[in-house]
């Protein structure tokens, strides 16, 4: 009986210091704004700055996982080697038709292979009198180009093995080229197009990708065996696409695909590969963690304005104990204890910076989330860096009220009675 009536008796006094707390915060309206202003802001650079990074990561792993979770890709490079007695030895830094195709007749891993090749990077589009910009990139496909790299039809049809194996003049059209060159609302499929000095059937439209870091829509898909017989070139590069059937297969996967390599390429045992295997989770990867040194900048840039606004609530607790020392004594003289006027002017600190830290994080999120608007990611709620702003802003709030709390609990009632 005697705990529970102590508990009611420590409950009625926070209940009460709560109460006068919210009065002295009222009566100081100006003071009070202003470092609620100050501790928001800090605040809202905190969260919206993460909000906004959290946004970037969403993108840019939505727009990686439209390669294929479980995709890489085989790249030549160039390797020097040097070997007893012979001068250096530079290995191709290309991947040839013949060897990808090798690749793919020959890699028995339960996966999905490609084969594609940049044609042009530069090419003008010609539909009648339409023409387009001179900035879209031809690309050389097979029928399973599409799968693994993550595109989609909007109409129309993919190539086929068909026209790899026959070289027909067939033709995909990214949304962007269709725009340029068409007039709105036209169909574009089964109509033809000029790529150079040759005309292209269209058989299909790409779905739209918007502006992405991976690919995009200005594009233009023709068959291999066409580009290898219209954009030929000496040492013309290809790249090899494989997607496993299974996404935990990736690693295993691309361990016998570099050592299928290897022997195609002619390599032996202490020779360095002269291709590379690139994953599509290492690109998100790498981004990621140069996205992380922006966090803790951002993160820096927050608590440097939190350090601001703790200072400023504490001088502002300092100048509230001395407008209030008759207060103080008076409360003193009719018998509240040192520690009921310390933790009630540390109440009011807390109270202020978590009016102040509510504010920032609303307005974080708001913030932060234009970002999202922007880049196409869905609505971020960071709620590990809202229970973070609530902890800091309780920080804020112990570490500026502890000191002039210290002080109002430490004054003399007589002295603070005849106070003016």
């Amino acid at each position: 009986m005697y705990t529970i009536r102590l508990t009611m008796r420590k409950l009625y006094l926070l209940l009460e210091n709560i109460r006068i707390s919210l009065q002295a915060i009222r009566s100081s309206k100006l003071r009070t704004v202003l470092t609620v202003v100050i501790i928001a802001i800090g605040i809202m650079a905190l969260v919206g700055i993460l909000t906004a990074i959290d946004a970037i990561k969403s993108s840019i792993s939505t727009s990686f996982m439209t390669l294929g979770a479980n995709t890489f890709t085989i790249q030549g490079r160039t390797v020097t080697t040097t070997t007893a007695g012979r001068q250096p030895v530079r290995n191709y830094a290309f991947i040839s038709y013949n060897e990808a195709r090798t690749f793919s007749e020959r890699f028995d891993f339960p996966a999905t292979v490609s084969i594609s090749t940049q044609a042009s990077g530069q090419s003008i589009i010609r539909h009648g009198s339409n023409e387009s910009n001179p900035t879209v990139s031809v690309t050389g496909v097979d029928e399973n180009y599409l799968l693994t790299s993550g595109y989609d039809l909007s109409r129309g049809r993919n190539i086929s093995s068909h026209d790899v194996e026959n070289s027909m003049n067939v033709a995909v059209l990214g949304n962007e080229v269709v725009r340029g060159i068409f007039d709105p609302g036209a169909d574009p499929i089964d109509e033809f197009i000029v790529i150079g000095s040759s005309r292209f059937r269209v058989v299909g439209v790409l779905a739209e990708r918007g502006t992405s870091m991976i690919g995009g829509d200005n594009m233009v898909l023709i068959p291999v065996s066409n580009a290898r017989q219209y954009f030929s070139r000496p040492n013309m590069n290809f790249s090899i696409n494989v997607m496993p059937d299974r996404a935990h297969l990736l690693d295993i996967a691309s361990g016998e695909a570099e050592g299928l390599f290897r022997i195609i390429r002619n390599l032996r045992p202490e020779d360095q590969p002269d291709f590379r295997v690139v994953k599509s989770d290492s690109l998100v990867n790498m981004l990621l963690e140069n996205i992380r040194y922006v966090t803790l900048a951002a993160t820096y840039i927050g608590l440097i304005t939190l350090f601001g606004a703790a200072i400023g609530l504490m001088n502002i607790m300092l100048v509230s104990v001395a407008e209030r020392t008759m207060e103080i004594g008076v409360r003193k003289a009719i018998g509240a204890k040192s520690g009921a006027i310390r933790n009630q002017f540390l109440l009011e600190a807390i109270i202020i910076g978590q009016i102040g830290g509510a504010a920032g994080i609303v307005l974080g999120i708001m913030t932060g989330n234009v970002v999202s608007l922007l880049t196409g990611a869905p609505f971020v709620v960071p709620w590990i860096w809202i229970f973070s702003g609530v902890l800091l802003c309780l920080v804020v709030g112990l570490v500026s009220g502890y000191l002039p709390a210290v002080k109002a609990s430490r004054l003399d009632p007589i002295i603070a009675l005849r106070y003016e």
